[in-house]
């Protein structure tokens, strides 16, 4: 029965073990062979060792081990000694020759030292012996510090072993000298992909935030010793992404052993100059110009020793390339304090005083704190976070925090880094330095950014939103006193928190404050309030307005207000999307894709219902966990849509409670619709209108908040097949006399829909006709689709024909979104109409996704063609947009445009649906 290669040590190396175990097998039917494994120290040799070992003894081995050791090269026959120890209790079935040559080998017998082909002769019949009870495997670790004596041995024993049931597997590094008489062709052990590498960091760190895996991975460049060992190094809150990730990762004893000989054999001169290296990244392009006027002295014969010992290698355009990550990392950690200090001074010389990184070689320099570098720290902080790199401007702050010597001044810089932190996606460390703030008395002057961090943890990271109301009023005041501190725009911030705590949980406290102070904010801000609180016509041609008119920093500190907007009007305008895809930090990308969510499940892209869950496990482990609720959220708008009410009770108890508990009317209300929309699917109009008459009384104007405008078409559609056309009616005049068809094209086609159902007879026809012509009308596919099979049901009593041109458009729709009992309704619907159509397998869906699939690949242009297959090697939007010379944020336009022609949500996918083109 064949075994699991896959355990945590083995990962990615089902080639290795295969050829181990066929060599086993071998051995089992009599004959023997050898195998070299070679790669570079913690690539996984030993790991595969211990397999084969394990292997063998389950295959009725005996395993014979010799572990190399550098301190025992000189020894000679020490290792062969250890391989045959076990067996010498059988030397008597040896020659005298044979036995005194082994006795002598092993300084167990005076006199001159017997050849090494009368040792190996003598070893071979002792293992002929031994092989007469069991076949026998030899395993020899480290064969590179194995001593030469033994080690011609073995060689002579590799070219024998044929002879025997016998399998001999050794491990060396490429630059073993002992591994070069090895006569055999070595199998190459190489880094783990990728792909590999993630999942051997999952399956021994399964806690690991996603942040500190992708540094990991880079640092380990795919080498599972340092898989291993290096989230080892971390504390628990790094791990878990509470706190940040040091700028360089500890090595720990095992890996700085990897490089510690080589290091130590290096010149004064060679260590500094690899030191300089080490710690420029990006300086100059890494060009060795600057690197020869730094390091002074010796650098040509330095660089010589360097390329020498392996660790590094000089390029023809004069950069030094680090042969491994990890070489650059132990360069630094064996350095002393005082050498890295002083190497960050050298560097900070070499660039222009407005060079950012000259800050951070000065900041890395100073033993003692100094305030004018921590204002320049704070100012290139804030200049980077008005930009949207809020995640490097918290780094900025945090150094910034270190370097003060007034208590007070630590405190404002921590709260920036707080703040910052939590914008760039650290949630979790944002909640730490808040706990570390609340320690001591916060300054007066900081008091407002403070209720801020304090409202943004309590808020995203804890669902709990009282803080809002109690905090954010107070903060709005002082920063719209006269000559108060603007902070930089933190009026705005706060000012949106106020209004998401509002429309989440319609506090009435929140709302009188951001009415006392709509006047305070800018004209996004004031735009935003109205869209929630008497959204207007023409709101949504107003929002394009103002994005139109703003820059990129403008955008970035009203990214959020806009955004929210756009919800508010239920804005399908894919350029205000695609214009923050990519250029902030998580915060904003959290709420682009919580509106990219909602949008796909409005405009019918039902295939990527799962992306929902995917953010939300990533919102969790970032910390952000009213995030993660509102995916799952979003998420039961679908299954609600399918009718698959058992998927959407497991989402509603998942979460319910922590909506209940925060008071979030926003998803409770949802949820109660939703309840009614999936019981409408199944043709439980009763239960549906009970749940539609809990939120809005038919007759009475809609609520504020302008979602409850869209229920006008749910409520209608339970009334009229409820017998309550008179209630169908006044609800339908209700949101007429609020003018909901202004605002927006949906308000608009659901009014007109819902006008259909309820006109008389005489008008019905006419009525159904003006909602198809409605602008937009086609964008709403799913109504689109239960408005068509209405008006084929109510067609079929006179026209069967065109009733039944219109309930197949309807069927192939629902089809298309697995809307199963709306597909049997309009099944139901055509048999009654003399069309016994057949139920289409669910396998049409992915079969039909499939074609249409390789059909829109050829719709790529050449340049999303070209993006396409790097994202699909894996490359990042950075990475893709250097090889292409493109900035990020046009390489994530592009794919943005390329997901939805190729039918698929992720980037895993690429390389699937390009071969599949």
């Amino acid at each position: 029965m064949r075994r699991d290669t896959h355990g945590p040590a083995l990962v990615g190396r089902q080639q290795e073990t295969d050829l181990l175990e066929a060599a086993l097998e071998r051995a089992v039917d009599g004959g023997g062979s050898a195998v070299l494994l070679r790669g570079e120290a913690g690539i996984g040799k030993t790991a595969l060792l211990e397999w084969t070992g394990h292997r063998a003894h389950e295959l009725g081995f005996a395993v014979l081990r010799v572990a190399g050791v550098e301190a025992e090269t000189e020894f000679a026959f020490g290792a062969l000694h250890q391989a045959t120890w076990p067996l010498l209790q059988r030397s008597h079935a040896l020659s005298s020759h044979q036995r005194d040559a082994l006795e002598s080998a092993f300084g167990g017998r005076a006199g001159t030292p017997p050849s090494g082909f009368a040792v190996g002769a003598a070893a071979l019949a002792l293992l002929d012996e031994a092989a007469r009870s069991s076949p026998l495997l030899l395993v020899l670790d480290d064969l590179h510090w194995i001593d030469s004596s033994s080690a011609t041995v073995f060689a002579f024993l590799r070219r024998r072993c044929a002879e025997l049931p016998l399998v001999i597997v050794g491990a060396s590094r490429p630059d073993g000298a002992a591994a070069e008489a090895w006569p055999t062709e070595p199998v190459e052990v190489g880094a783990l992909s990728r792909p590999d590498a993630a999942s051997l960091l999952r399956r021994r760190y399964p806690e690991l935030a996603a942040t500190a895996t992708d540094r990991l991975l880079d640092e380990a460049a795919g080498n599972p010793l340092a898989l291993v060992e290096l989230p080892r190094q971390l504390r628990g809150e790094q791990q878990r992404g509470v706190a940040p990730l040091p700028d360089r990762l500890p090595l720990g004893r095992r890996l700085e052993r990897m490089f510690a000989e080589r290091l130590a054999s290096l010149t004064p001169a060679a260590d500094r100059v690899l030191l300089l290296a080490a710690l420029a990244t990006g300086t100059d392009g890494g060009g060795a110009a600057w690197l020869y006027d730094a390091a002074g002295g010796d650098t040509e014969g330095a660089l010589e020793r360097i390329e020498a010992s392996g660790l590094a290698r000089l390029e023809p355009a004069g950069r030094l390339v680090f042969h491994h990550p990890l070489v650059r990392t132990a360069v630094i950690s064996t350095a002393s304090e005082s050498a890295r200090r002083e190497a960050h001074r050298i560097l900070a010389g070499f660039l222009a005083p407005d060079d950012p990184r000259r800050l951070v070689h000065e900041a890395s320099a100073a033993l003692l704190p100094d305030d004018a570098l921590a204002g320049r720290l704070q100012e290139a902080g804030s200049r980077l976070a008005r930009r949207g790199g809020d995640a490097e401007g918290a780094l900025l702050l945090d150094r910034a925090a270190v370097l003060s010597a007034d208590p007070a001044e630590r405190a404002r810089r921590l709260t920036w880094a707080a703040v910052m932190a939590a914008r760039g996606g650290q949630l979790r460390h944002t909640a730490a330095l808040v706990e570390e703030l609340k320690r001591a008395p916060v300054p007066l002057d900081i008091a407002p950014l403070f209720a801020y961090a304090v409202v943004y943890v309590d808020q995203s990271h804890r669902i709990d939103f009282e803080s809002s109301s109690v905090l954010l009023p107070a903060a709005l005041d002082a920063l719209t006193a006269p000559d108060a501190e603007p902070f930089g725009g933190l009026a705005e911030q706060v000012y949106f928190k106020l209004l998401l705590a509002a429309t989440y949980t319609d506090d009435p406290r929140a709302w009188d404050a951001l009415a006392r102070h709509r006047e305070n904010v800018s004209e996004p801000g004031r735009l935003c309030h109205r869209a929630w609180t008497d959204p207007s016509p023409g709101l949504a041609e107003e929002l394009r307005t103002v994005v139109d008119r703003m820059n990129e920093e403008q955008e970035a500190g009203a990214a959020w207000l806009l955004l929210w907007t756009a919800s508010a009007v239920d804005s399908t305008d894919g350029d205000l999307w695609r214009r923050f895809t990519g250029l902030h930090g998580y915060a904003t990308q959290g709420s682009v894709a919580k509106a990219k969510c909602y949008q796909d499940f409005l405009r019918g892209r039902w295939d990527l219902a799962p992306v929902c869950l995917r953010e939300a496990e990533a919102a969790e482990e970032l910390g952000y966990h009213c995030n993660a609720l509102m995916f799952r959220h979003y998420h039961a708008h679908f299954l609600a849509g399918r009718g698959d009410e058992a998927g959407f009770q497991e989402i509603e108890q998942l979460i319910k409670p922590a909506a209940a508990r925060a008071g979030l009317r926003f998803v409770l209300d949802r949820l109660a619709h939703l309840r009614g929309l999936a019981a409408l699917a199944h043709g439980r109009h009763e239960q549906a209108y009970a749940h539609f008459a809990e939120l809005t009384a038919p007759g009475r104007p809609p609520g504020c908040l302008p979602w409850f405008h869209t229920l006008v078409f749910d409520l209608v559609d339970s009334a009229v097949h409820t017998g309550r056309r008179r209630e169908a009616r006044a609800h339908l005049a209700a949101a007429q006399a609020e003018r909901s068809a202004q605002l927006s094209g949906r308000h608009a086609f659901l009014l007109a829909a819902a006008a259909a159902l309820a006109a008389d007879d005489d008008e019905a026809d006419a009525a159904y006709r003006a909602a198809y012509t409605v602008p937009g009308a086609e964008q709403w596919v799913f109504e689109l689709a239960r408005l068509r099979l209405a008006h084929g049901s109510w067609l079929r009593r006179c026209r069967r024909a065109e009733a039944r041109d219109l309930l197949r458009a309807a069927h192939h729709v629902f089809r298309s979104l697995q809307a199963d009992p709306w597909a049997r309704r309009c099944e139901e619907e055509l048999q009654a109409a003399g069309d016994l159509v057949a139920p289409a397998p669910r396998t049409s869906v992915a079969s039909a996704a499939s074609v249409a699939s390789a059909a829109s690949a050829a719709e790529l242009t050449g340049q999303e063609l070209r993006i396409a297959r790097l994202a699909a090697t894996g490359l990042s939007n950075k990475e893709i947009g250097q090889a292409l010379r493109l900035s990020p944020r046009t390489v994530a336009a592009h794919l943005y445009k390329i997901f939805p022609k190729l039918g698929i949500t992720s980037r895993a996918a690429l390389a699937h649906a390009l071969d599949s083109h």
